[in-house]
C-alpha cells in the first residue's frame, strides 16, 4: 500500500510559485513567503491566476507530482501531470470497454450502486445519531425511497436509464439535505444544488469540497494506470475528467459531504468566511479557504477499515484502493469492480 503522502494547498490568489533546487518556492511580489521539499508531495494545488515557473512545473513532471491550477473559488482550470504510470495494455482495455455501451453499463451500475447506497448511509447515521433534532419520520421515508432506487439500479438496460434513476435519488437526497445542517440555519441552508456560479454559502462549500475531491482521484487513477478522462457512465467530453467524474459518485456524499456538514455543524466555517458578490455569485474568504482545507487534510488521515479489503486504510488512501480495484478488474484479476459500499 503506498503511503498517503501530502498535498500541498497554495491558499494565497496572487501567490507565485517558482523552483529552488529542491524545493518549491511560494512568491508575493517576490517576496518568498514559504519554501517546502519538493519530495513531501505528490499534489501541489494552487488557488489563484498568478501561475507556476515552468522549471516547476518540469520538476513536479519528472517527479510524478500533480499540479494543480484553480481558482479562488475552487474551479478546477488545469493540471500538469508526468507519464501515466501502468501499461498500455490496461489502458487499451479501459477505452474498450468505454467504446461498449454495453460494458460501460455493467462499471457504471457498480459507481451508482455505491452512490446510492452511500447517500442512504448518510442519513441513516444522521437518524441514529441526532434523532431528536431531526425530523423523523420526513427522514425514514427519503431512506425508504433510495432503498427503492437503490433496487432499480439492477434493473436497469441502458445508461439513459441509469442516469434517470441517479438522478431521482439524488433528488430525494438533496431534497432532505437541509436536515442535516444542524447548527447555523440561518446562515447555512439548502435548497437546491447550483453552481457556476454557487448562489448560498452551503453550495459555494460544496463545490469547493467536490473539487477538492476530483483532484484525489484524477491522481489516484493516474497513479494505478488508468486515464482519468475516459469513463463509463460520464461520457467523452473534451477537458472533461469523465473516469474521476465516475468515481466520484461513490464518494460525494460519504466523504464530501459528510467533511462540509461536519465543519458547519461544528461552526468551524462560518458567514464571514463566504462573501456574496453583486451578480448573486458565493465566493470564500482566505481564511475560509484554509479552514477547510485544514479539516479535508485531517478527514483524510483518519483511519478506516475498509468494506471490500478488510484492512485498516486512511481515508485519504480509500480512492487509490477503489483506483487499484477498477484496475484489477479490467486486466481480468477479479470477477467484478467492488463499489466503495461504507459500512
Amino acid at each position: 500500500m503506498k503511503p498517503l503522502l501530502n498535498t500541498l494547498y497554495i491558499n494565497q490568489d496572487t501567490a507565485y510559485l517558482s523552483l529552488d533546487g529542491e524545493n518549491i518556492i511560494v512568491l508575493h511580489d517576490k517576496e518568498v513567503l514559504a519554501r517546502f521539499p519538493l519530495h513531501n508531495f505528490e499534489q501541489i494545488t494552487t488557488f489563484g491566476y498568478t501561475g507556476a515557473s515552468p522549471a516547476l512545473m518540469k520538476k513536479c513532471v519528472e517527479n510524478n507530482i500533480a499540479l494543480n491550477f484553480m481558482t479562488p473559488s475552487g474551479r478546477f482550470m488545469a493540471r500538469v501531470i508526468g507519464s501515466i504510470n501502468g501499461n498500455v495494455l490496461l489502458r487499451k482495455e479501459q477505452y474498450r470497454r468505454a467504446d461498449d455501451l454495453q460494458r460501460s453499463l455493467d462499471l457504471a451500475k457498480s459507481f451508482i450502486v455505491g452512490k446510492i447506497y452511500n447517500t442512504k448511509w448518510v442519513l441513516e447515521r444522521t437518524k441514529r445519531d441526532h434523532p431528536l433534532r431531526v425530523q423523523f419520520e420526513t427522514l425514514e421515508a427519503a431512506i425508504q425511497q433510495i432503498s427503492q432506487y437503490l433496487k432499480s439500479v439492477l434493473e436497469v438496460n441502458d445508461l439513459d436509464e441509469l442516469r434517470g434513476i441517479e438522478g431521482k435519488a439524488a433528488v430525494a437526497y438533496f431534497g432532505i439535505f437541509d436536515d442535516l445542517i444542524l447548527n447555523q440555519k440561518d446562515k447555512f441552508f439548502f435548497t437546491e444544488r447550483n453552481r457556476r456560479p454557487p448562489l448560498d454559502n452551503m453550495n459555494c462549500l460544496l463545490s469547493f469540497i467536490y473539487a477538492l475531491l476530483r483532484n484525489d482521484i484524477c491522481s489516484a487513477l493516474e497513479g494505478v494506470g488508468l486515464d482519468p478522462y475516459v469513463g463509463f457512465l460520464h461520457r467523452d467530453r473534451p477537458g472533461r475528467t469523465s473516469l474521476a467524474l465516475d468515481m466520484m459518485e461513490e464518494f460525494r456524499a460519504i466523504l464530501a459531504d459528510r467533511v462540509a456538514l461536519t465543519i458547519i455543524n461544528r461552526k468551524q466555517v462560518k458567514e464571514n468566511h463566504f462573501i456574496k458578490k453583486e451578480n448573486g455569485a458565493v465566493i470564500m474568504t482566505d481564511e475560509g479557504r484554509k479552514i477547510i482545507l485544514e479539516a479535508w487534510h485531517n478527514h483524510k488521515e483518519e483511519m478506516i477499515i475498509h468494506p471490500y479489503l478488510e484492512e485498516k486504510v486512511k481515508w485519504g488512501l480509500v480512492p487509490h484502493v477503489q483506483s487499484m480495484l477498477l484496475a484489477r478488474f479490467l486486466r481480468g484479476d477479479i470477477d467484478g469492480y467492488p463499489p466503495f459500499m461504507w459500512k
